[in-house]
């Protein structure tokens, strides 16, 4: 059994409630917010191609999707359904010690990812991260096939609930296009319709995965077992990138932000399924009766 720790972490604002922010941005520049386009279509395929399961966005490059999204469905059934698992999985798997594997499977557990649940829970669950070579997704699937064979979880079903969304820099299409997870051995675990790919535009892509300011500290492996992550940066930079985060959020509550969210929802083949048509409808909802 996994030992009674702590879940360790990073310190991140609530931006859907964020009145913990007081006047922290009153001095922070005004964010121009000029991947916003790319950004929207490709958080509504997210959702679309999502299988109705429960998101987890992995590290900090999908932040701003994780703001998009949270701010959008704040005021509908989903508003719980977008969690964070922010963990760096750089590192070889079968370097870490016992205690960093026992820290990861409790980081794991307070979000609700165990063997037991993964077998038991309804929907299924799906990660998502910016995508190149997949070696995250390659570490993070290491890790929990150990944790179920360890604990001797119903694979055979726990296999039907695991998806992985990969979010890659657009290219142009062709019958020959390579796929993240065509080279990947451990993809041949999971049923084809688990492994599903998003694409961005190179520059956005470029942006979020290289670039962009993040809110949080990087979170790898030799910090997880730190227990002072906690305390937020207040640095220039950092609030700079709260200010974006801040107002990523506040677009996806907005009637034109989710409008331009159903619109990408509704391109997709998948609308006709009725967990997705119901979304779609919770989300034209005029913001008055979606307030609570």
């Amino acid at each position: 059994m996994t030992a009674a720790l702590e879940p360790t972490g990073p310190f991140r604002w609530d931006l859907v409630s964020p009145d913990q922010l007081g006047s922290l941005l009153d001095t922070t520049p005004e964010p121009n917010l000029w991947f916003l386009p790319d950004l929207i279509e490709c958080a509504g395929r997210v959702l679309a191609r999502s299988a109705n399961a429960d998101l987890y966005f992995v590290g900090r490059s999908p932040d701003s999707i994780f703001d998009l999204l949270t701010g959008a469905l704040a005021g509908t059934t989903w508003r719980n359904r977008c969690q964070r698992l922010p963990l760096s999985l750089w590192s070889d798997p079968d370097a870490l010690t016992s205690a960093q594997v026992t820290q990861f499977r409790t980081n794991l557990g307070h979000l609700g990812i165990t063997p037991h649940h993964l077998a038991h829970r309804q929907k299924p669950v799906a990660f998502v991260d910016l995508v190149h070579g997949g070696r995250t997704y390659q570490n993070l699937f290491h890790l929990l096939r150990g944790w179920i064979s360890e604990e001797r979880a119903a694979w055979s079903v726990i296999r039907t609930k695991l998806r992985f969304i990969g979010i890659t820099a657009r290219t142009k299409t062709s019958p020959n296009t390579w796929r993240w997870y065509q080279a990947a051995p451990w993809a041949a675990y999971l049923p084809r319709n688990a492994l599903v790919s998003v694409s961005l535009g190179q520059r956005v892509w470029g942006y979020l995965a290289d670039h962009q300011h993040k809110i949080t500290r990087s979170f790898p492996v030799n910090r997880w077992l730190d227990q002072d992550t906690r305390l937020p940066a207040r640095d220039p930079t950092a609030l700079a990138a709260l200010a974006e985060a801040v107002s990523l959020v506040a677009h996806g509550r907005s009637p034109e932000g989710r409008t331009a969210l159903t619109a990408a929802i509704t391109d997709e083949p998948t609308m006709h399924q009725p967990w997705l048509r119901f979304l779609v409808t919770e989300l034209r909802r005029p913001t008055t009766s979606r307030q609570g």
